[in-house]
């Protein structure tokens, strides 16, 4: 999926066996970073792959001058960001049908 703001953002993928399994965006706006677009192949979901690309993310930027790092969580994925240490915050909104529940993480 393609969005107007996608040039802002750097984007990672994950490669096994020279097929992209796994992709991030990432955008840094007032010293906040927040990733979106997260998203692995159905048929290799549960390998592991989504959680090692978004933990390479998320140490690439432990270092730099960023305060927190978030993201528009699905409701039924927040376990699977609290394990990356991120927090479900008070905010709450659903789009298209599906409720998301803003996640954060205090960097520095």
């Amino acid at each position: 999926m393609q969005l107007p703001e996608d040039h802002s953002g750097t984007h990672y993928g994950l490669f096994v066996d020279d097929k992209l399994v796994s992709v991030v965006s990432l955008f840094l706006k007032d010293n906040q970073l927040q990733f979106r677009k997260f998203a692995t192949l159905v048929d290799k979901q549960g390998m592991g792959y989504g959680s090692k690309l978004l933990r390479y993310v998320m140490n690439e930027y432990l270092s730099s001058e960023i305060h927190s790092i978030w993201c528009n969580a699905r409701e039924e994925k927040c376990l699977f960001y609290e394990r990356f240490g991120l927090k479900q915050t008070k905010q709450k909104f659903s789009k298209a049908g599906i409720n998301y529940i803003i996640m954060k993480k205090s960097i520095n």
